[in-house]
């Protein structure tokens, strides 16, 4: 018998998948949102400390472009370094995830906008090979549709936190 098939049949293969998916359904969306919690509030945080961030002067460069200048670069880092750091706290701390998640979408698009603006920066050879610069920009579609996720297990409440799978489900169908 193929040796995987004798894996998939055997008890302790079955018992083992079973306990570890429940225990990943129970925690990985507290996970999830904890994770890019850390993930903004660290890379807000360090937009704080000037040459700290790998993504200042691209942030800087980005935003002073779309608003012609008018923002002054520490203005427009110390909003931006706010802006990530509040986003951070608010996923975190699980409290007002509607006003978090809605702060993180609009944020989203203006992180794609050197695709656009300055394509030189993001690529090596357009489109495919992607710079450091380009990779970081990238990421963010991993965010955002871990961000969707999060959203679709909110509770109904205007300021309810994120549920638990199981937990949303048993209190959408009382």
């Amino acid at each position: 018998m193929d040796p995987i098939k004798k894996i998939e049949k055997s008890n302790f293969y079955h018992r083992t998948d079973k306990k570890m998916r429940e225990w990943m359904r129970k925690n990985g969306i507290q996970f999830l949102r904890i994770s890019i919690g850390l993930v903004f509030f660290w890379f807000g945080l360090l937009k704080f400390f000037p040459g700290a961030s790998p993504a200042h002067e691209l942030a800087v460069n980005t935003i002073s472009t779309v608003t012609f200048g008018i923002i002054p670069d520490r203005g427009i880092i110390l909003g931006l370094a706010t802006w990530e750091v509040v986003i951070g706290i608010g996923l975190l701390t699980g409290r007002i995830m509607r006003l978090t998640l809605i702060l993180l979408f609009l944020q989203m698009p203006g992180t794609f906008l050197p695709v656009f603006i300055f394509p030189e920066l993001v690529f090596d050879s357009v489109p495919f090979v992607p710079t450091l610069e380009g990779q970081y920009i990238f990421k963010n579609l991993v965010l955002i549709s871990a961000a969707i996720l999060l959203w679709g297990f909110l509770d109904k409440k205007p300021t309810g936190g994120v549920r638990e799978p199981d937990e949303l489900v048993k209190k959408e169908q009382s």
